[in-house]
């Protein structure tokens, strides 16, 4: 709910420039990185479940407490606590899906996940736009605790496995577990995830503030229209999956998302006439490449994996993202300020042009 205004927080209601906001969204990503690999870390030491209550309590005290403050250094460095505890709920949360789920189901598997997440990202967003519109410190509040709950939620009713990966470890003769960074085709995948997530971010963090100071779009219509990405996901994800799964490789319907997510950021390229209905049509082939990209993504990372080192595997995808975030924003800002949002989003149209064509080589060498 809350991220995704992060931008239009500092710059409309905290009054801060747009490089302000850039520095803010660009230390939740630094954050991240620390809290991608501490999560991983200890998903392989203490399970995952014990991380995601962890981080998921932690955290959203944490986001509640951003609200009362508007001291921009000392939000700076609440910011990196937050993300920190954020992004460590991520690579428990990836490793639970890889245990819970029952052979051959691991593709739709984490198809269910995103939907629930895009679920939670349809109403957040849109819930969000409408909080912002009239009170923009609430976003936090509520996020805050809607963390707390699912912490709370997870502990409840998230069954522990009866061994914890760290007994697993023991059992598992240690050069068949290999460590991520001594995986060079994982390393070359991550590379090209990154340049992915680099580009996939700026949808969520850079083009809202274009919507809203270049198309004048409100806050409450920027809200419903991000929502479309997670309605469009929860319609028809898991039916698409359930019909495409195992019927080509992985890297084959990541190819076709990539290209989908760079023909998104050309429709934002067309004439303004209706900038709302560009908006929409972007957002639309924004989802549909996220749809055939991010769950086969999830795919091939799990399956170069054992349970000795699923946790540091799903940790350095989760960097991925992180490092992303510290990247993204920061650049795109950066650039949309020195030379317009439309050479930005050209920028970005061809980077991921290059991404594809880089998927296309290492499935090849697949």
């Amino acid at each position: 709910m809350a991220v995704p205004f992060m931008s239009l927080y500092m710059t409309q209601y905290l009054h801060r420039p747009p490089s302000d906001a850039g520095l803010i969204i660009t230390l939740f990503g630094a954050g991240s990185i620390l809290g991608a690999v501490a999560g991983g870390k200890l998903t392989d030491m203490i399970g995952f479940r014990s991380v995601q209550i962890l981080s998921a309590v932690i955290g959203g005290l944490f986001f509640i407490f951003f609200s009362t403050l508007t001291h921009f250094h000392t939000l700076c460095l609440l910011t990196l606590v937050i993300s920190f505890f954020s992004e460590a709920f991520r690579p428990a949360n990836f490793a639970a899906i890889a245990t819970y789920a029952a052979p051959g189901t691991q593709t739709r598997s984490y198809s269910l996940n995103r939907l629930a997440t895009n679920l939670g990202w349809a109403f957040g967003s849109s819930v969000g736009g409408i909080v912002a519109s009239f009170n923009y410190p609430l976003l936090f509040i509520v996020d805050g605790s809607v963390s707390i709950l699912a912490g709370v939620f997870i502990l409840c009713f998230l069954p522990a496995v009866r061994m914890t990966p760290i007994v697993v470890k023991e059992k598992i003769d240690e050069p068949s577990a290999p460590k991520p960074w001594q995986d060079a085709l994982f390393i070359r995948f991550l590379l090209l995830v990154t340049l992915l997530t680099t580009c996939f971010f700026l949808m969520f963090r850079v083009v809202p503030l274009y919507y809203k100071e270049v198309w004048h779009i409100d806050e409450m219509l920027i809200g419903l229209i991000l929502g479309v990405n997670g309605i469009i996901i929860a319609l028809f994800e898991m039916v698409m999956i359930s019909k495409i799964e195992n019927k080509r490789s992985p890297i084959f319907y990541i190819i076709v998302g990539v290209l989908f997510i760079s023909g998104s950021y050309l429709v934002l390229m067309l004439p303004k006439i209706t900038p709302v209905l560009i908006a929409c049509l972007s957002i639309v082939f924004f989802t549909i490449g996220e749809m055939f990209a991010l769950p086969f993504i999830n795919t091939f990372v799990m399956s170069r994996t054992t349970m000795a080192n699923r946790g540091q595997y799903a940790a350095g995808y989760t960097l991925c993202w992180s490092v992303a975030q510290v990247i993204g924003p920061s650049a795109g800002f950066y650039l949309a300020e020195k030379f317009g949002y439309t050479w930005l989003w050209l920028m970005i149209f061809l980077l991921l042009i290059s991404c594809a064509a880089g998927f296309r080589y290492l499935g090849k060498k697949l």
